[in-house]
């Protein structure tokens, strides 16, 4: 079997924007997809609700987008409408409940990580590249199973940026996963980067569990205030069963 981890960040990647409480936290979600899974069941009852909600059409895909849902952005002003916005939250969730996937969050204070390593830091989106993939690998190990990693295009240097830090962990490793490990693990040295425009249904799925599962994170820390929106917080509620864990140990939740 071949897993993808698809893979959406959270917050500002800079360490200078760390002493800003609104960018203090980076957080890095990984859903994992065995990709046949994907193909028969996550795409098409994906596609279908989208049609049965907003039209969509093959000729111009709508793309889940978590900020435009909820603001009933266009494409989906339907939303505006609070029954229709209950039932298609009603059948989201239920989708998102039923689907078969595992969930890993990483989430970093920055401004904690810059006071900690005054001279020698790990840039933080690559420090929670490591412990994100590290995991992945552990979950691929207790499979005996191969995977590979997507995520969302940012653009021009950020999309470097992604690729470089996946180059150096493939080469280098990090202190819990041998080079070796990497490379028998994954089938591929390069880190997937696609557009929105490619309407793929991990990159989608991960955006919808990103913001819930980091408010979450933060909240178990003491160091959430905001407020979570309904929609959010039954979305922690169904994660709690797809977070990555073995027995009575979480391994999808690490707060560093």
């Amino acid at each position: 079997m071949k897993y993808r981890i698809y893979i959406d960040e959270v917050g500002n990647p800079d360490l200078e924007s760390s002493e800003n409480p609104n960018h203090q936290y980076l957080s890095l979600t990984g859903v994992i997809l065995e990709l046949g899974y994907v193909a028969a069941v996550v795409h098409p009852e994906m596609e279908e609700i989208k049609q049965k909600y907003f039209r969509a059409h093959p000729d111009e895909p709508i793309i889940f987008h978590r900020k435009e849902m909820l603001n009933a952005q266009t494409p989906f002003e339907g939303l505006k409408d609070p029954s229709t916005r209950a039932a298609f939250d009603r059948d989201l969730l239920r989708l998102m409940a039923d689907w078969e996937y595992t969930v890993i969050s990483v989430c970093l204070d920055k401004k904690k990580h810059k006071e900690t390593y005054t001279v020698w830091r790990y840039d933080p989106y690559h420090y929670c590249l490591a412990v994100l993939l590290e995991r992945f690998v552990f979950f691929l190990n207790r499979n005996n199973a191969q995977g590979d990693a997507m995520s969302e295009s940012r653009g021009g240097k950020e999309d470097r940026r992604l690729k470089d830090s996946f180059e150096r962990l493939w080469q280098n490793g990090t202190d819990y996963v041998a080079p070796e490990e990497f490379r028998r693990s994954f089938t591929s040295r390069q880190l997937k980067v696609k557009t929105k425009a490619n309407n793929i249904a991990g990159l989608q799925l991960a955006d919808l569990i990103a913001h819930p599962s980091r408010n979450e994170i933060l909240g178990e820390q003491g160091l959430f205030s905001g407020k979570i929106s309904p929609f959010g917080a039954e979305v922690i509620k169904i994660l709690q069963a797809k977070y990555d864990q073995q027995g009575v140990r979480c391994f999808g939740k690490k707060f560093i």
